[in-house]
């Protein structure tokens, strides 16, 4: 009685194991097929189109904080010295401002 018992148990647990195994081969067929490897990379480029839009738009955005930051920090946005200062000129091409007593002009 206990081989028959202990016969029944591998043969129910070779069954099991072989069905398991054989769920897992044709998942693994079936997500490697072609048809399922093209429908991945398509919705793959769908993602990736979002994703790229979203990141330009950040890049946008800091972009524009940033020249802000440095515009203030350099002090681009203000009005011109008062005439009666000391004579100054702006090189437009570099946003640099010259003090004409130290540059001997």
């Amino acid at each position: 009685m206990r081989r028959l018992f202990w016969l029944s148990v591998g043969a129910g647990a070779g069954i099991y194991a072989t069905h398991r195994v054989k769920r897992r081969v044709e998942h693994i067929a079936r997500t490697l097929s072609p048809e399922s490897m093209a429908a991945r990379a398509v919705t793959a480029g769908q993602g990736a189109g979002g994703r790229l839009r979203d990141f330009a738009h950040d890049v946008r955005t800091e972009m524009r904080a940033r020249e802000a930051e440095l515009r203030e920090a350099v002090e681009m946005d203000q009005a011109p010295p008062e005439p009666d200062g000391p004579r100054r000129r702006v090189l437009r091409a570099r946003y640099t401002i010259i003090d004409d007593d130290k540059d001997g002009h």
